[in-house]
């Protein structure tokens, strides 16, 4: 049997590279998008690789209808399209919305929203009949993150309405839409942020105790595209230690 392929966005660091070595270890074959960090897209393919699976990393700004349309065109290249994990996302930005510069809000908005929904168009075009779109929300989605980043909660929001509303639009075709929302996870994503402490500080406020690792996300995503939840669609699984 053919094995399903897979395209990851923001696939080569964090919870990205660590959904990419699950569904390989899951027997996909993987094309993952990257926006510039060419050393950690060339160890997460080589990683991926090592487990036999098929794997080619595409630099890809998401926001740039064109540039997805190439990552989609390179993996069809490859052949018929299984799944989407819509992972790529950034936040930039810690502090009040009113501090924080207007481009980047915009760019925010750009990269988590309308990169989701820009991936998940063309996903639809060409996903086979039965295939599996998994989006990664977050839990600030819910809670707003006020004096963090209102500016990416709000995005991620939206990446929720996307999950809920395109799963209806194609459930007659077979295609499954469905989110995790991490909360608090151990990724670069705090220090791009310029607030490298922010997961010791945080994570000590989770029910749970610490911050969650991109392996447990990776585990949600895996369990969302396999066969183990076929009636699942529409939904959005929190995975936040009980935030």
């Amino acid at each position: 049997m053919s094995r399903p392929l897979t395209v990851i966005t923001g696939g080569t660091r964090g919870i990205g590279a660590a959904t990419a070595l699950r569904l390989a270890a899951d027997g996909h074959d993987l094309v993952l998008g990257y926006l510039g960090d060419v050393d950690a897209a060339e160890a997460t393919t080589a990683r991926v690789r090592e487990t036999g699976a098929a794997c080619l990393a595409v630099q890809v700004d998401v926001a740039d209808p064109k540039q997805v349309d190439g990552l989609f065109d390179a993996a069809a290249e490859l052949g018929p399209l299984h799944g989407l994990v819509n992972n790529a996302g950034a936040t930039l930005h810690l502090g009040d919305l009113a501090d924080t510069p207007a481009d980047v809000v915009q760019r925010v908005v750009e990269v988590n929203l309308t990169g989701a929904l820009l991936c998940a168009r063309r996903a639809v075009r060409d996903l086979a009949d039965g295939g599996v779109i998994v989006n990664v929300s977050s839990a600030a989605a819910t809670l707003g993150a006020p004096h963090e980043y209102v500016h990416y909660a709000a995005a991620k929001a939206g990446v929720d309405t996307l999950t809920v509303g395109l799963a209806q639009e194609v459930a007659g075709r077979g295609i499954r839409v469905n989110a995790v929302a991490p909360g608090i996870v151990r990724t670069e994503i705090h220090a791009a942020a310029g607030d490298p402490d922010r997961l010791e500080r945080v994570g000590r406020r989770v029910p749970l105790g610490r911050a969650g690792e991109p392996e447990e996300i990776a585990e949600a995503v895996a369990w969302l595209m396999s066969d183990a939840c076929p009636f699942a669609t529409g939904a959005v699984l929190r995975v936040a230690g009980g935030r």
